[in-house]
């Protein structure tokens, strides 16, 4: 591969995080599915709220319906799909752009971007917000994900900063 230029340089780190971001969530969902019952207990501890501060009162929140439960685990498997196939379709763009010039290579993140808005939906809205707050997920000594999400939000937000800088 001939270096032309030297975006090569900015642009193959971003390469490997985007690549890290899809095989991360390749794992994930490979895991989720080939081990279904284990997470799935998670949503369904979450969303049901069976351990939650004895004395709370938002329980009322709590959802119980175990065709709810799956569906909402579906839902996550999906997203997280979604996350690992375009994060590697973001990857496999930048890494065969490292020598384009800035216009085809700033052309070819859109994938990235919505590898990235979709790992906001899943880390930030449905977990942060709608596990931890709405299902009161923070309350649990046993079901609580808040670290893992925060993290992931965390990572979503250096990849776009980088996918807007790097050009």
């Amino acid at each position: 591969m001939e270096f032309k230029n030297d975006h090569f340089y900015s642009r193959l780190p971003l390469f490997f995080l985007m690549f890290g971001w899809g095989l991360y969530h390749l794992i994930v969902v490979f895991g989720n599915i080939s081990d279904y019952n284990t997470n799935f207990e998670f949503v369904k501890h979450v969303m049901s709220m069976d351990t939650i501060f004895q004395k709370s009162t938002v329980g009322y929140r709590s959802i119980t319906i175990p065709l709810m439960h799956h569906i909402t685990y579906i839902l996550i498997i999906i997203l997280e799909a979604m996350i690992a196939i375009f994060g590697l379709i973001a990857a496999i763009q930048f890494y065969v752009n490292l020598s384009s010039d800035a216009d085809k290579f700033n052309e070819k993140k859109k994938p990235a971007f919505i590898a990235i808005s979709l790992g906001i939906l899943l880390w930030f809205i449905s977990f942060s917000i709608v596990g931890a707050e709405w299902f009161s997920m923070w309350q649990s000594q046993q079901w609580n994900a808040i670290d893992t999400a925060n993290r992931l939000v965390i990572i979503d937000a250096i990849l776009y900063a980088l996918v807007i800088k790097v050009k």
